[in-house]
């Protein structure tokens, strides 16, 4: 794309959401930064960049907002689909309201936002669709079932997506970051139960080691200025891969679960990972 084009993220108060709409902005694209609550993007609005407040878990929310774009240009030419978060709890704590809520958010949203801007794409004949998913799509350590689940979710969809979009010249691109330095961390640790019960010393030890983040101190994590980087090369290069892996520690891991056995791979997660205590 070498064209200006009109792009709609989502998940822009801060992050890999904020820093991608600078980044395609200052290269002069028409940029909507959008997010849940409007207020927290004044200051992509004071450098120009066009706000819109959009709930991906709210039908008329998302509805207006791409509604708005397309009577301003007349489709969407690029959704980033990149608002979501990190519910992390024991699978046998988490209640169904939390983990719909993660699902509402990581998953059904980013469906809906790609229902509501292809109908546009197809008329224009053109389009891209970015989805912002996870090195955590091709694998689930122990407290991460339902962020993980979601964003195995995220790579199923768009890869029956891709390919049921491509006749109408509509693009499917996945970005799977793996440890970046943004607010992730503090997100999920406020997710957490607290330190009682069967699973207390787990989830007090899970807690820090996110708190402390652990794996961002490591070498391998990004930040999120160049995962941006990566962001807008999916978004805006002329023939983009199905597939962005972002860092080293991403690629090393989705390698590994790809070629180990099971009993293998359970053995790197316990290496990495605080376990449960019985009695």
């Amino acid at each position: 794309m070498t064209t200006p084009r009109t792009v709609l993220i989502t998940g822009c108060s801060s992050g890999m959401g904020r820093e991608a709409a600078l980044a395609l902005h200052a290269a002069g694209h028409r940029v909507y930064a959008s997010a849940r609550r409007p207020e927290t993007l004044a200051d992509l609005a004071a450098r120009g960049i066009a706000t819109l407040a959009l709930d991906v878990t709210d039908e008329q929310s998302m509805a207006a907002a791409v509604a708005a774009v397309e009577e301003a240009h007349g489709q969407v030419d690029v959704l980033i689909n990149n608002a979501a978060y990190g519910l992390h709890q024991p699978v046998e704590l988490a209640s169904p309201a939390e983990v719909r809520t993660q699902f509402d958010t990581n998953v059904f949203g980013l469906v809906r936002m790609a229902q509501l801007v292809l109908p546009g794409m197809r008329r224009a004949g053109r389009g891209r669709i970015v989805n912002i998913s996870s090195m955590g799509g091709r694998f689930s350590p122990p407290g991460g079932a339902f962020y993980h689940a979601s964003k195995h979710a995220v790579e199923a969809i768009s890869d029956s997506l891709r390919l049921e979009v491509a006749p109408f010249g509509v693009e499917v691109v996945v970005v799977q970051p793996g440890p970046t330095i943004t607010g992730f961390g503090g997100t999920a640790v406020a997710t957490m139960p607290d330190g009682s019960g069967p699973y207390g010393s787990f989830t007090t030890a899970l807690a820090d080691m996110y708190a402390n983040k652990a794996f961002t101190r490591r070498s391998g994590a990004v930040t999120a200025e160049a995962a941006t980087k990566v962001i807008v090369r999916a978004a805006t290069v002329r023939r983009p891969r199905a597939r962005y892996a972002i860092g080293a520690m991403a690629r090393g891991t989705m390698i590994a679960k790809r070629l180990l056995p099971d009993a293998a791979f359970d053995a790197v997660m316990r290496a990495n990972f605080p376990l449960p205590k019985a009695g």
